[in-house]
C-alpha cells in the first residue's frame, strides 16, 4: 500500500512538473499548452500528438515569418519611395515634338567682362529687350535675333528654358549665350558647348518683364524652378 502511495505521488508530482513546464514553454515560444495535456490523454496515439505538436509549433513561426516579411516589405517600399528623386524637366517632357536646332552655347553676366558695364552703369543688367537679365526656369539668353527672334522661347538642356532677350556682337547665326549671375557659374555650370536646342515658340520681336514674371511663375512648374534655383550639389 505504502509502495503504491508513493508511485502515485511520483506520479502526480511529474505531470504537474511537465503541466508547468508546458506553461512556461508557451509564454516563451508561444506553444499553447493543450498540446501537452493532449499528449498526457492521448499517449497511445503517438503520431496524432505528433501532428499536434508540429501545428502548434509551426503556427507561430509562419505567422511571424509574415509578419516580417510585410514589414520588411513595407520599409523596403517606404525606403524605395522616401529615396526617388522628382523627374527633371529634361525627363518629364518628350522633346522630340519640338524642331530641334544644333547650336554653339556660351555664358556670359552682365559684368564688365561681358558687357563692358560695372553696377554703376545706368543700364546694367538690362538686356536689348529692355528686361532685367534673370536666371530661372526661364532665363534671359542672347541669340541673333534674325535667326531667333527676341522672345524666343528655346529649351536648352542641362540649363533649361531660355527667352531670348539679349544680343550680342560675336552672336551671330547659330550661336547663343546664357546668362548666368557669376563668372564662376559660367565656368563651373557650364563654359562652351555644343549642342542641340528646342525650339518651344517662335518670338513676336517683343518681350517685356509682366511676359517673363508669368512665365517663371507658372504653378504647373514650380517644382522644375526649383531644380534651377536650388540645384543639388553631388
Amino acid at each position: 500500500m505504502n509502495l503504491f502511495k508513493l508511485w502515485t505521488k511520483r506520479f502526480v508530482m511529474v505531470s504537474l512538473f511537465i503541466l508547468a513546464l508546458g506553461t512556461t514553454f508557451q509564454s516563451v515560444s508561444g506553444v499553447e499548452a493543450q498540446t501537452f495535456k493532449t499528449w498526457l490523454m492521448e499517449k497511445g496515439d503517438a503520431d496524432q500528438t505528433t501532428l499536434d505538436y508540429k501545428e502548434h509549433k509551426t503556427s507561430p513561426l509562419s505567422l511571424s515569418l509574415k509578419f516580417l516579411k510585410r514589414f520588411t516589405g513595407y520599409e523596403t517600399k517606404v525606403s524605395a519611395s522616401a529615396s526617388v528623386k522628382p523627374a527633371t524637366l529634361e525627363e518629364s517632357v518628350d522633346w522630340d515634338q519640338y524642331t530641334k536646332h544644333k547650336v554653339v552655347a556660351t555664358g556670359y553676366t552682365a559684368g564688365v567682362e561681358s558687357t563692358g558695364k560695372d553696377p554703376g552703369h545706368p543700364l546694367y543688367g538690362i538686356t536689348y529687350s529692355g528686361v532685367k537679365v534673370k536666371r530661372d526656369l526661364y532665363s534671359t539668353i542672347a541669340a541673333d535675333i534674325s535667326v531667333y527672334p527676341i522672345g524666343t522661347i528655346l529649351f536648352i538642356p542641362h540649363y533649361g528654358y531660355g527667352v531670348v532677350a539679349d544680343t550680342g556682337s560675336a552672336i551671330k547665326g547659330n550661336k547663343l549665350d546664357l546668362y548666368y549671375e557669376t563668372v564662376d557659374d559660367v565656368y563651373n555650370e557650364w563654359g562652351k558647348q555644343t549642342l542641340d536646342v528646342y525650339v518651344i515658340q517662335m518670338g513676336s520681336g517683343e518681350l517685356s518683364e509682366q511676359q517673363l514674371t508669368a512665365l517663371n511663375e507658372n504653378k504647373s512648374m514650380q517644382v522644375f524652378r526649383q531644380q534651377i534655383l536650388s540645384p543639388e550639389k553631388e
